[in-house]
């Protein structure tokens, strides 16, 4: 079976100059996450697009802006004596590496994003993609349920804009998946009775139409954009059935988050794995790493300066 991650061989260099140039209050470094076998299925390839546009767009701009970062699990970077003052890993949190990221910055520590990147198997399967974000989803509740305990505590500790902007960005896309299989049916009911764009009955209408059409449209637009960059960045471009399944994935997202707040109720810490191993492609593409440079990338390598380890 070959290993789920196959980091860029210079990574740990990369890691020790991003260290060194952001000074001591930087615990942590995050190494950019990308999937290798997006040829493999369409659901490969939908987690391709959805991890460029995660780990090549937001993280690098949530680490720009110095805001907190539920970091992504596999490359962390930290320096020890700072993982053992916030406490480590909480072994009852399922996503305990977005829970850690969050601790960091409640204590003042930052976490910056490298241009160097760690290729990942994406699940190949519908099945094996619900059950593994099933359980992010779930780690990501927890991670906000006990950070929420005492709001004003957390205000204090992030400040006002940093508090807020984690609450939407982590709050924000749960409540939307949640939401949008309603937001689907009310669409669908409009379309079967004939009443898209005609005036509303009430004030109630105007609101539900109006809540509708920006969760789905300005959602999915959104989502195309930040993919179609996030993709760029990596020299490739969405495939069509990537951008025409957008509304097919946030459905399964929805129902990811869904089984999610069941187990929240029922198994708060049952850790569903994920088998590796799987992919068409794993064996051929880890060697072709091990020995080529990777060119033509966000992660590709920069110039030779001092500031070069934070692009």
């Amino acid at each position: 079976m070959m290993p789920r991650t196959c980091p860029e061989p210079d990574q740990l260099r990369r890691a020790l100059e991003a260290f060194r140039q952001g000074g001591r209050n930087v615990a942590c470094v995050q190494a950019r996450l990308a999937v290798d076998n997006g040829d493999d299925s369409w659901i490969a390839a939908s987690f391709a697009a959805e991890y460029a546009a995660q780990f090549d767009v937001l993280l690098p701009m949530l680490s720009a802006l110095g805001l907190p970062i539920l970091l992504g699990g596999t490359s962390n970077h930290f320096r020890r004596r700072v993982l053992d003052e916030v406490g480590g890993w909480d072994p009852f949190n399922v996503t305990e590496d977005a829970d850690l990221g969050i601790r960091l910055a409640r204590a003042g520590w930052q976490t910056r994003v490298i241009a160097s990147t760690t290729f990942e198997e994406a699940p190949v399967t519908s099945r094996a993609w619900l059950g593994q974000r099933t359980r992010w989803l779930k780690g990501w509740a927890q991670t906000l349920l006990v950070h929420l305990r005492q709001p004003q505590a957390l205000m204090a500790d992030l400040g006002v804009g940093p508090a807020l902007a984690l609450l939407l960005l982590a709050a924000g896309p749960f409540a939307a998946a949640l939401v949008h299989p309603f937001c689907v049916a009310l669409l669908l009911a409009d379309l079967l009775r004939g009443v898209i764009g005609l005036p509303r009955g009430s004030f109630a209408e105007v609101l539900t139409s109006a809540l509708t059409f920006t969760t789905l449209f300005a959602g999915y637009a959104g989502t195309a954009a930040i993919t179609y960059v996030g993709l760029r960045r990596r020299s490739r471009v969405p495939g069509l059935k990537v951008v025409l399944g957008i509304p097919l994935y946030w459905l399964l997202l929805s129902a990811a988050a869904w089984r999610a707040l069941f187990e929240l109720l029922r198994r708060p810490h049952h850790w569903q794995k994920t088998e590796h191993g799987v992919a068409r492609h794993r064996v051929a593409q880890a060697a072709a790493l091990r020995h080529s440079d990777v060119t033509g990338s966000a992660s590709a390598p920069p110039p030779p300066r001092p500031a070069a380890a934070w692009n």
